[in-house]
């Protein structure tokens, strides 16, 4: 009898469309493990604004890098690719299939076709974009990535000056932009890869955004924030949710403008991920709560589960 190939099933979209509600059902059903790529998702100091799981959602299925880093620790790429692809390998080992989900397309990539060697920064660079950053803000990076390298700039979360920054880095040492690097060599993987998408209306996945920040709101995002605030220039608060109510607190504007403002930066993130992942040819698309026809789909892609059903 032939060996069953391995096979990883990878779930992604924007952010507030029912990934994790579809990646558990799928995990509960193949009887295997989540492995999150969402990278906000990784630390354990940002509870309400990233959206976790909740305890109850972790039970159900066992999710590897939810709390796994401090904000104050430095997790790259490269770092969450090896990670990553050692717990698949472990996961294989008793089971056929693993479920990766997630709306960072960046880390997504990484797992499935490897990232590419990034050259190093010269000396000085990344300092001087710091300062710039300090100095004049995140529109200035924002500009500057927009001239030196337009296909990153409409791939990457502009309210993250880390990301901005080391793609200025790159382009300021080499000359060549940031995503000429991150495209030329594919890993070929050991394992078979599936991925399905979900995405709605415009209009409906906006309402879903709008609510999910509400929701964050009354859960206490301002006071988890608050907590936070002697944490303000960390990499990995520089994000939306946070710059947002950062600015609150610190009386540049309102709380109701703030929130308005991580909604309105909620939905410009939710379309550069919607761009990222429709370049990509290899994704099926289905509704939110179309679990059915997605198991259906999988199927059809030789996962027979005998005995199994929806």
């Amino acid at each position: 009898m032939q060996k069953p190939v391995k096979t990883l099933i990878v779930v992604v979209g924007p952010t507030a469309i029912g990934k994790t509600d579809l990646a558990i059902q799928l995990a509960k059903y193949y009887g295997t493990e989540i492995i999150s790529a969402d990278s906000r998702q990784f630390f354990r100091e940002t509870e309400i604004g990233t959206a976790k799981p909740t305890q109850s959602e972790l039970q159900e299925a066992k999710h590897h890098f939810i709390n796994s880093h401090s904000i104050t620790t430095e997790f790259s790429v490269g770092d969450f690719e090896k990670e990553a692809l050692e717990i698949i390998n472990k996961l294989f080992t008793g089971n056929d299939y693993a479920i990766l989900v997630g709306g960072s397309g960046l880390y997504i990539n990484a797992v499935c076709q490897g990232f590419d060697n990034i050259p190093k920064a010269g000396e000085g660079i990344r300092q001087k974009l710091n300062d710039v950053f300090a100095e004049e803000g995140l529109s200035v990076l924002q500009d500057a990535l927009q001239k030196a390298d337009p296909v990153y700039y409409s791939q990457v979360d502009l309210n993250n000056p880390q990301r901005l920054i080391r793609a200025l880095e790159v382009f300021e040492t080499t000359g060549q932009p940031f995503s000429s690097y991150r495209i030329q060599n594919i890993t070929a993987r050991p394992f078979n890869i599936i991925k399905v998408g979900l995405n709605t209306s415009r209009e409906e996945l906006y309402n879903r955004i709008n609510h999910r920040v509400d929701l964050m709101m009354n859960r206490g995002l301002l006071k988890e924030v608050e907590g936070l605030l002697p944490y303000r220039h960390v990499n990995a608060l520089n994000t939306v949710g946070y710059s947002e109510l950062f600015e609150y607190l610190e009386g540049n504007v309102s709380l109701k403008e703030a929130v308005e403002k991580i909604k309105q930066n909620t939905r410009r993130f939710a379309k550069r991920q919607l761009t990222w992942f429709n370049r990509q040819d290899d994704i099926e698309w289905f509704e939110p709560g179309d679990t059915a026809g997605i198991i259906a789909y999988l199927n059809q892609q030789s996962l027979q589960y005998p005995g199994l059903s929806v």
